[in-house]
């Protein structure tokens, strides 16, 4: 047992292990949510925190130890974002037709995710410095922790709500959006982007590549505007 125990004690600081972990997590997250016909509440981003964070309690693993592996696929996250262009390039006909109703909704959306959270959250005497990270939720967690951390924010906290926000969206937008009976791929999926960012365009590209190409635009737009509008509204706490 003790040589066993040493073996896992030098296994668990090889960033390696849990890099592996991590795709080990997701791969098995996905073939649960195609086994469910991608139901969205089988999200497998959200299975794989579940799995992932399950492996941690159970080794007792701190989370920066976890991280040393899992920053490789972290890094990952711009170069993915960028290859959303491609996608807008192709459509970029049906975006073109469609962009004053789009920046009519960034505004709107962008508007009411960052005054809801900041005014709900000052509501209810929440303290300034999680009001800083709460604020740009909505966007990607790259510009969210960048954001938060420039501004006096938690870029951890930051990250946490910026996921639980976007698995929340994740599950809910395609039920509400049946339920509003929304048929145009384009609103759906912009609406997915802006609300629920990476997440939500992940769920978008698996509904349609169209409704993928539109939530890609809206959580890039978002995130442009979101790094401007939160130091102005932050400014109106003070």
């Amino acid at each position: 047992m003790s040589g066993e125990f040493a073996v896992w004690v030098y296994l668990s600081r090889t960033p390696l292990l849990w890099l592996t972990v991590t795709l080990a997590a997701y791969l098995i997250a996905d073939r649960i949510a195609a086994a469910t016909g991608r139901h969205p509440i089988a999200n497998p981003v959200l299975i794989a925190i579940v799995l992932a964070g399950a492996v941690l309690a159970l080794t007792g693993t701190p989370y920066a130890t976890y991280f040393q592996g899992a920053q490789f696929v972290h890094f990952l996250l711009g170069p993915a974002t960028v290859v959303l262009a491609l996608p807008l390039y192709e459509h970029r006909a049906t975006v073109m037709r469609a962009l004053m109703p789009m920046l009519a909704a960034l505004a709107i959306g962008c508007g009411v995710a960052l005054g809801s959270a900041i005014g709900l959250a000052s509501l209810l005497g929440v303290p300034r410095g999680v009001i800083v990270s709460l604020s740009p939720k909505s966007v990607t967690s790259g510009v969210a922790m960048g954001v938060s951390e420039a501004l006096g924010g938690d870029p951890t906290l930051t990250a946490v709500l910026v996921m639980i926000t976007g698995v929340t969206g994740a599950i809910l937008v395609t039920p509400m959006m049946n339920l509003l009976r929304v048929r145009d791929m384009r609103a759906r999926g912009f609406a997915a982007g802006l609300a629920a960012h990476g997440v939500g365009t992940a769920r978008a590209f698996q509904v349609s590549e169209v409704a993928g190409t539109f939530a890609g635009i809206a959580m890039g737009l978002n995130a442009f505007l979101t790094a401007i509008l939160v130091p102005i509204a932050l400014g109106f706490l003070r």
